[in-house]
């Protein structure tokens, strides 16, 4: 258990990161959220040994929300579950500025503290397109890494543009899915 100071700097940390992810994207410098936390920059590294601990540890809370909506919609009906699972996660993914390459850095690193999330967020992709390739809903060449990749680049767009271009890219790609 950690003592009472130290949680509670934890805590300072992740709201401070919250709020300048959010503000200036995930590159945002982290001795300001060091600052803004009121800590040494030495006491965010002890915490948050780098940049993707720091970030694994403020998105832990919305993965596990996604990874229980991901869940559900493996028991719901194929072509309408892979489309929901696309845009939860896009939208999950432009989070914050820069947040998208994070999570595509984090999918091949395998030492990444957000590898395991991606890995994740791959599977049920994969699980949601496997169902509808089997209902014929989506061709039979669409893969989950086609699902993340997609993903993650409607995510860039809605960081880069707006989400109404993101949105009408999703609505272009997923026609283009279905047989």
């Amino acid at each position: 258990m950690p003592r009472a100071d130290a949680q509670r700097n934890y805590e300072r940390l992740l709201t401070a990161a919250e709020t300048a992810f959010r503000d200036h994207g995930v590159d945002a410098p982290l001795e300001r959220i060091a600052r803004s936390a009121g800590v040494a920059i030495g006491t965010l590294y002890g915490h948050f040994p780098n940049r993707r601990a720091l970030l694994g540890a403020l998105l832990r809370e919305r993965n596990e929300t996604l990874f229980e909506l991901g869940d559900r919609l493996l028991t719901s009906p194929a072509a309408d579950a892979l489309e929901q699972w696309i845009r939860a996660v896009t939208e999950h993914a432009a989070a914050y500025q820069g947040l998208a390459a994070e999570l595509v850095g984090g999918a091949d690193d395998s030492a990444s503290e957000l590898h395991a999330s991606c890995v994740r967020m791959m599977e049920i992709g994969e699980g949601l397109a496997a169902r509808a390739r089997k209902a014929g809903e989506i061709r039979a060449d669409v893969a989950g890494q086609d699902v993340f990749a997609l993903m993650n680049a409607a995510a860039w767009l809605r960081e880069a543009g707006s989400a109404a271009e993101a949105d009408r890219m999703l609505g272009f790609a997923l026609a283009g899915m279905r047989p």
